[in-house]
């Protein structure tokens, strides 16, 4: 904590070089009579003496009172405005390698080591002895900011009509949660974790998982899957919340989920061949009401899933803390597993434990019919969701840096090549860029979809430019060089989105109705983010994947790793343009392209220029 507030503050960059980043960025992506329509709106609100200036002034202003300018008005506009439902739209999921459990108590093993090393990790979190994360990448070694950790295990996202609210338990007004909530068959269980003060061991939470297991199993106790509440849109779920919470077992039941550790799910066979995509799957979404869909509760932060067919992982509630977060955590978590492997878990309780017990829910028959709506609406998320992992075997980062080339600004170069081989246009791009070397740092968005990248690609694609070669690697060292520019000043807090949106808030606070600035087209394309992207490497095997974020778009996830790249690659059925399969092919291909320049070589047409098996890396 002490770190946090010597952390420097979230600086606010000046109005004019905002103003003139947006229209540099929107410029090549919109009409040009679209564009100059827009240019004069912009002078305008920017005009000496304006509006423009006025709200400069009232956030110039606000960045003094608060820790960060930007945390509420984006935590808002990012999550809990947002009316989607969770599954795929707004939860990713981190999928670890594939475990083989020969039985029931194999899964329950590895369930209790896993809940053993969440109870070391938030010891540490808990005595503040988590050591403070350093940048990598960009601009390395500066301290970052470490409150979100603080909020893996605390948080809580309580729908709400309009929007939702992030609820952080807080220690001084509750006691310490000492429990975790087991779902098992669409059931939940309470485990509590530490009796009589003592923290349970990892033989002792095996033997109370196996009870859990035999109680799930008793078919006359079972009750209505309550978890696919969770699945629907946050209005709906608050709604059908509000007719729960009139009765006092529902309360009291509510009440011990919401204020739990974590969740771990005791998932059943998904019945499928275990490829990665399918393993995504049944962490995106649990495959549905039918399968394991229903026995999840989406609002909790984490949920652990430990499938009987071995299928493992995280499923996130994004608002409280980051990808990089997530990572780092599970595979602290995982190291913890893989030392505990080495003793052999015995169920080894000397007194005889609590039973776990089962969480009770009475339902009306207007819950009846929330649940059945909620059912229906899960299976249409499953069914439209088009996605696919694509392991690039030909190179990895090892390469890229050989060409002094950032391979994070080489890729996403390569996915606007590819964007625009499958489209024929560029589009406004997401990527985020955490801004952690402030207090209270989350993100901004990286605008990947820049001129240079677009004089890029066009000399890529259009036969009758006849681009020399030697032109067109000029033309993709600039691309990466607008790239990594524009990456250092969304690290530096030096982006425009969150400049704009704080501007927008304020806006809304003070005028009327919203200036035409925020309300016109231009600015409206400039937030339909159709390419949502984000860098999460791992050190260990595992891969993460989430949905797109508006239903014309592509989710695009990567893990660049020395010798390889793994992409998971999203978009919507629902959508005829898009195609998730068609874009990894082109990411593929552009990638392949952009090696054959960097080495001079003409690209290849039939045959790879590394044999896969071996994924040799010619040398430069």
């Amino acid at each position: 904590m002490r770190l946090r507030k010597s952390l420097p503050k979230l600086p606010v960059p000046p109005l004019q070089q905002t103003l003139a980043t947006y229209l540099h960025c929107m410029r090549h992506l919109v009409p040009e009579e679209q564009f100059r329509k827009s240019q004069a709106i912009v002078q305008q609100f920017g005009d000496p003496g304006g509006l423009g200036e006025a709200l400069q002034q009232k956030l110039l202003e606000r960045r003094e009172k608060t820790a960060n300018w930007v945390s509420e008005y984006w935590l808002n506009d990012m999550y809990l405005n947002n009316r989607l439902a969770l599954p795929v739209n707004s939860s990713p999921a981190l999928i670890f390698a594939r475990q083989h459990f020969q039985d029931t108590n194999d899964q329950l093993r590895f369930a209790a080591s896993l809940i053993s090393g969440v109870l070391s990790y938030k010891a540490l979190l808990d005595s503040h002895s988590l050591p403070t994360d350093c940048a990598k990448g960009q601009l390395s070694g500066q301290p970052l900011c470490m409150r979100q950790y603080y909020g893996l295990f605390s948080s809580y996202r309580l729908p709400g009509h309009t929007q939702d609210t992030l609820v952080a338990q807080k220690s001084s007004v509750m006691p310490e949660p000492e429990h975790i909530i087991v779902a098992c068959q669409n059931q939940f269980f309470v485990l509590d974790v530490v009796i009589n003060f003592r923290r349970l061991s990892e033989g002792d939470l095996f033997t109370q998982l196996r009870k859990i297991v035999k109680m799930a199993s008793n078919e006359d106790e079972r009750l209505p899957p309550i978890g696919l509440l969770t699945s629907d849109g946050r209005s709906e779920w608050a709604e059908a919340r509000t007719v729960l919470m009139k009765d006092s077992t529902n309360r009291d039941s509510l009440d011990m989920i919401e204020r739990c550790i974590c969740l771990v799910c005791l998932d059943t066979p998904g019945g499928v061949e275990l490829s990665d995509p399918n393993m995504a799957l049944q962490l995106l979404h649990g495959g549905g009401c039918s399968k394991n869909g229903a026995n999840r509760w989406y609002d909790k932060s984490l949920q652990f899933v430990v499938g009987r067919d071995g299928v493992c992982g995280v499923v996130c509630e994004h608002s409280p803390f980051d990808g990089i977060i997530l990572v780092q955590c599970t595979e602290h978590l995982l190291k913890h597993m893989k030392k505990s492997t080495q003793k052999l878990v015995r169920a080894d309780s000397v007194s005889e434990l609590p039973a776990p017990r089962r969480l009770r829910w009475k339902c009306s028959p207007e819950i009846q019919g929330h649940l059945a709506s909620s059912a229906e609406k899960l299976q249409r998320i499953v069914k439209n969701l088009d996605f696919t992992v694509h392991m690039f075997n030909y190179y990895g980062k090892t390469f890229i840096k050989q060409q002094k080339c950032s391979p994070d600004a080489f890729i996403q170069v390569a996915l606007q090549l590819a964007f625009y081989r499958c489209h024929g246009r560029l589009v406004p791009t997401y990527e985020s860029a955490s801004i952690r070397r402030f207090q209270e740092g989350r993100v901004d968005n990286i605008r990947s979809a820049t001129p240079e990248a677009l004089a890029f690609v066009k000399a890529m694609t259009d036969p009758k430019a006849a681009t020399l070669d030697s032109e067109k690697l000029l033309l993709l060292k600039d691309a990466i060089r607008a790239q990594t520019e524009y990456t250092v000043m969304a690290l530096t807090g030096m982006a425009i989105d969150n400049h704009l949106l704080a501007l927008r808030e304020l806006a809304r606070e003070v005028c009327k109705e919203l200036p035409e600035m925020f309300t016109e087209e231009t600015y409206l394309m400039s937030n339909h983010f159709v390419l949502s992207t984000s860098q999460v490497p791992t050190t260990m095997e595992m891969f993460c994947c989430y949905g797109p974020v508006v239903p014309n778009g592509y989710g695009a996830c990567y893990n660049p790793q020395p010798e390889n790249i793994l992409f998971c690659i999203s978009s919507f059925h629902s959508c005829k343009e898009t195609s998730s399969s068609k874009l990894a092919k082109a990411v593929e291909e552009s990638l392949l392209e952009m090696q054959a320049l960097c080495l001079l070589l003409p690209p290849a047409t039939d045959k790879p220029l590394v044999a896969k098996d071996k994924a040799a890396r010619p040398s430069p």
